[in-house]
């Protein structure tokens, strides 16, 4: 696709390349087509402030809760141990069926908190159901004005790409405080959220020390097919992305590096997703896919592998496809931040963020 660029006083036009726009298109600049298509001025892309200890943060349940309040009480005092203060949302113990609330209670919570000078970061303390559906009652200008770190996975996909989508900050794909960190996603957080570098290698398996008759077999990257990729950091889980699908809260595919992860979902439940992906026109827009882990994902007989699904829909894209890394519902977890720019290296099996997360 041949683009046309203008600052944002429109003072020079040029041509450009799908991967210039693409670049352009993270510095806020404007954009039309050749053709003369407008497209909406593309929002500056925001990052939160980094972590650091005796910062406050808010825990909010935006989908399901835990069955019991010591749960909860658990998350409090893990993010304590992090070196943070904690605040408790409001309606943090509330519960309504398989929802942490009503659909207005758990908005205003998230709203409340971004709009609160006092905390500094929000932390989710789980996914379950129920984040699509209070996206429409999000206040994202309130959002965009206060940037910060906003972090959580599974369900609370929906929430990371709407704002995301709408406001240009910067969302965090990774842990919640429901459950402990190991030693490597602990390392991982840090890298991203409190020490900051300006590369780091997302989801790599962690060390395993080899010896004659041990090799790694559970965390092992496979390469679906060849080639390097830069671009967007998009995705999630895939059952929750797929939801999005045609809503104003969908992301852009266009040059982005997609990453995917889900839980308790049969081959065939997968197959249809992802097909549903490639029926879009969503799978051929990317420039490069990174699957991460899909955790108990049930076999019965007759039945494609979750590779085998993966390679049918995705081997002859002609972009670089890996499968494995430790992304989404495992214990040793990264952080993906969304909205910034990574290289994926099938040779190298790797997928690298090339700029810090925070600032």
């Amino acid at each position: 696709m041949l683009c046309r660029i203008e600052d944002l006083a429109g003072n020079r036009s040029m041509p450009v390349t799908r991967r210039q726009f693409l670049n352009y298109a993270a510095t806020g600049t404007a954009v039309s087509t050749a053709s003369g298509f407008s497209f909406a001025q593309i929002r500056e892309v925001i990052k939160p402030n980094k972590l650091e200890s005796g910062m406050t943060v808010g825990l909010v349940s935006p989908a399901s809760n835990a069955a019991e309040d010591e749960d909860i009480l658990a998350s409090i005092d893990f993010v304590k141990s992090l070196g943070f203060e904690a605040k408790a949302s409001p309606n943090l113990f509330a519960r309504n069926q398989y929802l942490a609330g009503t659909d207005q209670q758990r908005a205003r919570d998230l709203n409340a908190f971004f709009a609160d000078p006092e905390i500094d970061a929000i932390f989710c303390t789980r996914g379950g159901y129920g984040a699509p559906r209070i996206l429409p009652f999000l206040d994202y200008e309130i959002i965009a004005a206060n940037p910060k770190v906003f972090m959580g996975y599974s369900d609370i996909t929906a929430l990371l790409n709407a704002i995301q989508v709408k406001t240009g900050l910067v969302t965090y794909h990774g842990p919640m405080a429901f459950e402990n960190f190991t030693d490597y996603t602990f390392e991982q957080f840090e890298k991203v959220l409190q020490n900051p570098q300006k590369m780091v290698d997302l989801g790599e398996p962690p060390n395993f020390e080899s010896g004659p008759g041990r090799v790694e077999r559970e965390n092992r990257i496979t390469r679906i097919s060849s080639g390097i990729a830069e671009g967007r950091l998009v995705g999630g889980n895939l059952s929750l992305l797929v939801t999005l699908l045609g809503t104003e809260y969908e992301p852009d595919f266009d040059g982005a590096i997609l990453f995917l992860e889900d839980v308790y979902e049969p081959p065939y439940s997968i197959d249809r997703m992802l097909t549903h992906l490639w029926l879009t026109g969503k799978l051929e827009q990317v420039a490069g896919i990174a699957f991460g882990k899909f955790t108990n994902a049930s076999y019965g007989s007759n039945t494609f592998s979750v590779e085998e699904v993966i390679r049918a829909r995705c081997e002859n894209l002609g972009i670089p496809v890996l499968k494995g890394l430790m992304i989404g519902h495992t214990q040793d977890q990264t952080v993906v931040p969304l909205g910034l720019i990574a290289r994926l290296d099938a040779a190298e099996r790797k997928l690298t963020l090339l700029e810090m997360a925070v600032q």
